[in-house]
């Protein structure tokens, strides 16, 4: 019995000594609350330090807050923008917790605070994008939207004074909803289709163009070629004639010799049967030297 009853009392002191502590790592801080109410903090500046801690068991606990930078992703919403085309946004936060007891008074835990970040991205989010078009929030201004959307998340959050300190705001994606980005798209794609058939057809015309002008200055060359040809051929018949002239004027028994040489040899080739008379006038020079 007394055994028992030992065995009773030891299990409660240890129990009680349990509660009586707690540990606090060099990553977290915490609050200490006594029934209800916040009576001091563990790794904060003017408070004690990391490492093992003692408290009033059952009376007063211990509330744990991470102290590295903590994230906070939106989900992707859509957002009208000024010329009231609709996004799809993406965001996210980065967040440190640096007054433990503000953080507990106003948000109670990160929960609470993601909840209310949740609406301070939201109105920033609407508020910065509703003032600029569509294709400077998709891509000419984005590295100014999140300076812009960042200051306003710091002010609203510097205004509710959450305990919080806001490190980082980015856009992930700032795109047009699929529906949207599909006709988009095929309306791009028309457009495009209809400059490449006007190029083309630019393109048609200028080939034919230059087509046309290298077929007419062809017949030009052709014409001058021609014309210079037969100026040179009637100048070379001319001066033949003149030569064959001078020659025949010169000598005209040799010349009428000469020109029947050539005669023969285009009339009579080696084994062509010829039926003249003798006394034909294309052979006189067969019988005598002068053709008598």
């Amino acid at each position: 019995m007394i055994r028992g009853f030992g065995i009773i009392i030891l299990v409660i002191g240890v129990f009680v000594g349990l509660q009586s502590v707690y540990t606090v790592s060099e990553r977290e801080q915490a609050l200490l609350v006594r029934l209800g109410e916040p009576v001091g903090a563990v790794n904060q500046p003017g408070f004690e330090d990391p490492g093992l801690h003692f408290k009033i068991p059952f009376i007063m606990d211990v509330v744990m807050f991470d102290k590295r930078n903590l994230e906070f992703d939106m989900q992707p919403e859509e957002i009208q923008a000024a010329d009231q085309v609709r996004l799809v946004v993406d965001a996210f936060l980065r967040y440190r917790i640096t007054n433990p007891l503000r953080f507990y008074q106003t948000v109670t835990n990160e929960a609470g605070a993601q909840a209310r970040l949740r609406s301070i991205m939201d109105d920033s989010l609407r508020g910065v994008i509703a003032s600029i078009p569509a294709n400077d929030v998709i891509s000419g201004q984005r590295a100014e939207l999140m300076v812009r959307v960042r200051n306003r998340v710091e002010e609203q959050v510097a205004t509710q004074n959450l305990g919080i300190e806001v490190i980082d705001v980015r856009i992930l994606r700032a795109d047009l909803p699929q529906q949207i980005a599909t006709r988009v798209f095929d309306r791009m794609r028309s457009e495009r289709q209809q400059e490449a058939a006007r190029i083309r057809a630019e393109g048609d015309q200028q080939a034919t163009e230059i087509r046309a002008d290298a077929s007419r200055q062809a017949t030009i060359i052709v014409a001058e070629a021609r014309a210079e040809s037969e100026r040179l051929r009637g100048a070379g018949d001319a001066r033949r004639n003149e030569i064959y002239a001078l020659a025949y004027n010169r000598d005209a028994e040799f010349f009428t010799f000469y020109r029947s040489m050539l005669a023969y040899e285009e009339a009579v080739p080696d084994g062509t049967p010829i039926v003249i008379p003798p006394d034909s006038e294309f052979f006189r020079y067969f019988r005598t030297q002068a053709g008598e």
